[in-house]
């Protein structure tokens, strides 16, 4: 299978895998999964590490060259080091990333480098450990430690992800900014997005970033500037500093017209986009004994369905799949 271009019928070419190892998660943030939530994958339905790397490798004979680990959250993947080297090593992939809350960072950051995990993105949504556990359910210092530990291990560029809601942490911005400054972080707003009902209801509390990007350069002046990545957000530097800043526009300025990836959940259901709910199983597929040839030709028919742009702003209710359900 000689190099090729996979390309969609609006001409994007997609070239970035945002591939889910479980919808499970050790957190419960409030844009994203319920209290109490139980209705997760079975695990005998999970793809394995060697269906994930032929999935990976037919795309690669595509073009495709960049793949994020995602969830949930990753980390709670048993044994995710090992897949990490078998994706790192595959022919065509240049670029190994992670999106992780870093609960688990401590323990794993060492071996995820040594596996190949380059970059990584850090869900970050406040800085004062009441309005994080708020937030999140969780232990803001472990995830401080997690993010250090990451740090020390090399892991470059760390991005840090914070979703801004009005009367929570919009008033942290400049906090979470000066944290990331100090450290040589890039941090990255994102909008919050009506998935399922949780999605829906942070809807009521999301900011515009338009509104948010105004506010910084009261006090900034942001540079237009590009980082490498793949990914949709749109960067600022501050002028005389190397400090950067993202914002993630999906309902403001939405991104769909230069869109270039897809998502595989943990079952093997490929994605096409995250605010519309074309997809293409390719577990069954796998576990019917496709060949190689077969399952990039089933990856060509997948693409083909990639709808033009999301309905998040058209039909806020359409879709009910939770994020961590998804892929991130």
């Amino acid at each position: 299978m000689g190099e090729q271009t996979l390309t969609d019928t609006f001409g994007r070419r997609i070239d970035y895998l945002r591939l889910s190892v479980t919808d499970r998660c050790d957190l419960r943030c409030s844009y994203c999964l319920p209290k109490g939530f139980k209705g997760f994958e079975e695990p005998a339905h999970w793809l394995t590490f060697d269906e994930i790397t032929r999935v990976v490798r037919a795309f690669t004979a595509l073009g495709l060259h960049r793949v994020r680990l995602t969830g949930g959250e990753p980390l709670m993947r048993r044994d995710l080091p090992a897949l990490a080297a078998q994706l790192s090593a595959l022919p065509g992939i240049e670029d190994l990333s992670l999106s992780s809350n870093c609960t688990q960072m401590e323990s794993l950051a060492e071996p995820l480098r040594r596996a190949g995990v380059r970059r990584l993105n850090v869900s970050l949504d406040s800085l004062r450990p009441d309005i994080f556990q708020q937030l999140t359910g969780g232990d803001l210092a472990r995830v401080l430690r997690g993010i250090e530990a990451a740090h020390s291990a090399g892991f470059a560029p760390i991005r840090v992800n914070t979703v801004v809601l009005r009367d929570q942490n919009e008033h942290e911005i400049e906090d979470i900014l000066d944290f990331c400054a100090a450290r040589g972080f890039t941090l990255r707003l994102i909008e919050a997005m009506p998935m399922g009902s949780t999605g829906q209801a942070a809807m009521q509390r999301s900011l515009d970033l338009q509104t948010v990007k105004r506010r910084l350069e009261r006090r900034f002046d942001l540079i237009p500037d590009i980082l490498p990545g793949g990914g949709p957000a749109r960067y600022y530097r501050l002028r005389g500093s190397e400090t950067r800043i993202g914002l993630i526009t999906p309902m403001s300025q939405h991104f769909c017209e230069t869109c270039n990836r897809v998502r595989l959940t943990v079952d093997g259901t490929l994605l096409l986009c995250l605010g519309q709910e074309h997809s293409y199983p390719l577990r069954p597929l796998l576990r019917a004994g496709v060949t190689d040839v077969e399952l990039v030709a089933h990856l060509r028919l997948a693409i083909a369905l990639k709808p033009e742009r999301h309905a998040f702003n058209d039909q806020p209710t359409r879709i009910v799949r939770f994020m961590s359900l998804t892929g991130g």
